[in-house]
């Protein structure tokens, strides 16, 4: 019984844990995009359009999982 409990507060603290690392790992790719964006930028101020577009395609497609990802860590770690 003992074991068990500490394996489902070590389940909790895992989902905690695993639902930070996917906030941490957007916020690290967008701060990508958005650096790489302005030196593109700087190199070809001329692309602005095209860059700023594809710079808010790319940065969605990285918040959709990770946001799935943090609320599937609170969904686990409130049971």
């Amino acid at each position: 019984m003992v074991l068990s409990i500490l394996l489902a507060e070590m389940g909790n603290g895992m989902a905690a844990i695993g639902s930070g690392l996917a906030a941490a790992g957007a916020a690290i790719g967008i701060g990508l995009i958005g650096g790489n964006a302005l030196q593109s930028i700087a190199r070809q101020p001329e692309s602005i359009g095209d860059i700023r577009t594809n710079m808010i395609l790319a940065i969605a497609f990285i918040e959709g999982p990770a946001l799935f990802a943090i609320v599937i860590g609170l969904i686990i770690g409130l049971k």
